[in-house]
């Protein structure tokens, strides 16, 4: 879900130089970013790491024609354009454009100045073409869509050199259950700065958007709550109702144990519910989720190991929809049912040496860029996670702890608390309490010890082997 503060525009503007000059040197390969936001510092090194986007691109590509997205995702593309038309002429008093794209960058309608368009068409800024970051680089519909906040976007912070006369804004509009982009709306001006309202405009089309998307998501969990009455009635099985994004709506009593969630205590709202902490089950529930959206009468089947048990548990899902649209899955433990997921590589094995990805941190006006190895552990404070690294202690730039858990799933990483996820390699010794409570005492000068909660003490005692 997107940050519904309000979008304002920096007071001060980077000096145009300043950030040119660090522009070219990150072209040319130095990861010197002095004079250059973090947020567009991050998006720079997304751009030349890990899309590879030619930063001397002129025009953007031709969005891909078949796109897969809900049907209920019509409503949002409705609603902005909606929202888009009514300050269409307030945009184009100042020059500006304001389009509506898709999670995928894709450009379904654009409004505004004409002469504004006109420079806009020579560029490719306009319906059907793609504006996402991995397509374009650095811009303000493909960075919002990137990030969990609205972005903005002047001239040379573009990564692509040919967009440097344009200023833009965007706010993407996120899945409230997913967290998944929906949509993004953006305002843009061609050598001109934009007016402070712009932020007002944007950050209230996304807010009105968002709030249809949350009511719809609550009607949504109480039909799965719906879904798990009628099923315990009619089977003997131990039953939970999970979101597309695995989180827990309802459980039954052996359910929660399994879960290490509450008991039998309904969760419509998205907000409220229950994050499992079970990697395995996690994926297994988007994988499902992923399938039944496909084919409403998909049902599928696996193992995972669940808290407190020592051996995996089978479980079965079986999709729930609402008027078409999938709300979610019933989870019946001890039964095996429908196709067989495929295995993920995860556990003790998944820490060989692979193709790990690297992990990105900032330090002042840098980043830094670490292989999994030299970080020991991530640790929540706030809304931040600082890593424990052989370079010391680093904020990272991924701003939330499961995203960063799931950005690191197979490279031998596992969440032990839910302020912390370690480097099992890096672990040296394990303390047990007076009341058998587990410690993880990190390598490192330090000694760093890092606590284990009660539900994650068996994944931790199964990975370790003690």
């Amino acid at each position: 879900m997107v940050d519904m503060h309000r979008l304002d525009l920096p007071a001060r503007k980077p000096r145009k130089a300043t950030v040119y000059e660090a522009w070219e040197r990150f072209v040319r390969g130095e990861d010197d970013v002095h004079g250059v936001r973090p947020e567009v510092a991050l998006s720079w090194h997304r751009c030349r790491d890990q899309y590879g986007v030619d930063p001397s691109l002129t025009e953007a590509p031709v969005a891909t024609a078949d796109v897969d997205h809900a049907l209920e995702h019509d409503v949002v593309f409705a609603e902005l354009g909606f929202r888009a038309a009514s300050v269409v002429d307030e945009v184009s008093n100042i020059g500006g454009v304001v389009t509506v794209a898709d999670a995928s960058g894709r450009v379904l309608a654009e409004w505004g100045d004409k002469a504004t368009r006109s420079f806009a068409a020579k560029a490719n800024l306009a319906p059907w073409y793609c504006w996402s970051e991995c397509a374009t680089g650095t811009n303000g519909m493909g960075t919002a869509l990137e990030t969990t906040s609205p972005v903005v976007i002047r001239g040379a912070e573009h990564w692509c050199q040919a967009f440097h006369d344009w200023t833009c804004a965007g706010v993407a509009v996120r899945d409230v259950v997913t967290k998944e982009p929906v949509a993004v709306l953006n305002i843009s001006c061609w050598r001109s700065e934009l007016p402070k309202a712009a932020g007002a405009w944007l950050s209230n089309a996304a807010s009105r958007t968002q709030f249809m998307l949350r009511r719809r998501a609550r009607d949504a969990g109480a039909e799965l709550v719906a879904a798990y009455n009628h099923a315990r009635s009619r089977s003997g099985a131990s039953v939970a109702a999970l979101d597309p994004a695995g989180r827990v709506v309802i459980a039954d009593d052996k359910a929660s144990v399994l879960l290490g969630v509450p008991s039998a205590t309904p969760a419509p709202d998205p907000a409220v519910r229950w994050n499992p902490r079970l990697p395995e089950l996690i994926k297994a529930a988007r994988y499902a989720a992923k399938q039944a959206s496909h084919n409403p009468a998909w049902v599928g089947s696996t193992q995972v190991f669940t808290h407190l048990a020592d051996d995996p548990t089978p479980i079965s899902f079986r999709p729930v929809f609402l008027s078409g649209h999938l709300v979610g899955n019933l989870v019946s433990f001890g039964l095996s049912e429908g196709e067989q997921l495929p295995r993920s590589d995860s556990g003790g094995g998944s820490r060989g040496p692979g193709h790990a990805p690297r992990i990105v941190a900032t330090r002042e006006n840098r980043m830094v860029l670490l292989r999994p190895p030299e970080v020991s552990f991530a640790e929540s404070e706030g809304n931040d996670v600082w890593l424990s690294t052989d370079q010391g202690r680093l904020r990272a730039a991924t701003p939330a702890l499961d995203k960063l858990e799931r950005e690191l799933g197979g490279s031998g990483f596992l969440r032990v608390h839910r302020q912390y996820v370690v480097n099992l390699d890096r672990v040296r010794e394990v303390e047990r309490g007076f009341k058998g409570e587990l410690a993880l005492v990190m390598d490192g000068q330090a000694n760093a010890m890092v606590p284990v909660s009660r539900r994650n003490a068996p994944a931790v005692r199964r990975e370790l082997g003690i």
